[in-house]
């Protein structure tokens, strides 16, 4: 089983700052930094560390050529990633004291997505694929339907969450992965992200996409999965320094372990795990752990779960 990435790839201007900016309002940067990211790629890479065969199809621009060699070198496949005329994608982000990001996106090369390079990408893989998908890229209508088509798993992480998500094929998607806030675009909620239980949430989404397994991660607080059984694991408690990237490092080790047949709970426990080493580390592909790192941290949990 493989997992098809089909998703951006940006160059990631990282400014560290003591608090983020309001509207109108300028602020000093301690720090700079110059990163590879984009989700599609974050994941990408996430997914090649915990183990899982991945390959990466996006377009980059003139500038981008290091993020794909970047990519290669982590064992991602990226055979289907396309050179296109329009600036790689890139994002402005701001990490405050307390790790929390604030983040701008400008999607360059990642807006020029087209049928060529969907079909090439998706008759390249089999039935018993998974898709990968976020919302940073165009086409994403086109490549839901064709990857559906072809019998694909496919796996939606509605990342930034926009009104055109709600016009996708998503009855189509066998697996969503959410925040809270994306959960309640997708479900249609009209209160302010957060104000409902996000139990309820996951019954609100299953009820619409009864085919579909529903994730929605809560930081800190862990995950929660609803699918044939209901589900919530805790995080580790760690000191968070940055928490860009620690959604796609969750989703990476989650779908890497279902690809070996892990049973959610198990998946659970990996992702959350994963993302809590991400948090402790500053930038974006970067703070993503290897598995070797994760399969310790776990051990070492287990070791103090037995001791107490």
């Amino acid at each position: 089983m493989r997992v098809l990435c089909f998703g951006s790839l940006n160059i990631d201007h990282v400014y560290q700052v003591e608090k983020i900016a309001r509207a109108g309002e300028t602020v000093a940067s301690s720090g700079y930094a110059l990163c590879a990211g984009g989700k599609g790629a974050n994941q990408s890479a996430a997914l090649a560390r915990a183990g899982a065969p991945v390959s990466h199809a996006g377009m980059v621009g003139p500038d981008g050529d290091w993020l794909v060699d970047r990519l290669a070198r982590e064992g991602v496949d990226m055979g289907h990633t396309r050179r296109g005329t329009a600036p790689t994608g890139h994002a402005i982000i701001q990490v405050d004291r307390s790790g929390e990001n604030s983040i701008v996106i400008h999607a360059g090369s990642n807006a020029e997505i087209d049928k060529p390079l969907i079909e090439a990408a998706i008759t390249s893989h089999g039935q018993d694929d998974i898709l990968l998908l976020q919302n940073e890229i165009s086409g994403i209508h086109d490549i839901i339907n064709k990857a559906a088509d072809q019998g694909m798993t496919i796996c939606f992480n509605p990342a930034p969450f926009a009104s055109d998500v709600l016009d996708y094929p998503n009855e189509r998607v066998h697996l969503f992965i959410l925040n809270e806030s994306e959960a309640s675009g997708l479900a249609g909620c009209a209160t302010a992200p957060g104000a409902v239980d996000p139990g309820v949430l996951a019954e609100q989404l299953r009820d619409r996409f009864p085919a579909a397994e529903i994730v929605i991660t809560l930081g800190a607080a862990g995950a929660l999965f609803r699918g044939d059984q209901t589900l919530q694991v805790a995080a580790p408690t760690v000191e968070a320094v940055d928490t860009t990237g620690a959604g796609d490092t969750f989703i990476g080790y989650f779908l890497a372990s279902r690809t070996t047949g892990a049973e959610p709970r198990e998946a659970m426990h990996r992702a959350v795990t994963a993302a809590a080493l991400c948090v402790t580390r500053t930038g974006t592909q970067d703070s993503i752990p290897r598995r070797d790192e994760v399969d310790m941290a776990l051990r070492v949990h287990a070791l103090e779960v037995e001791s107490k």
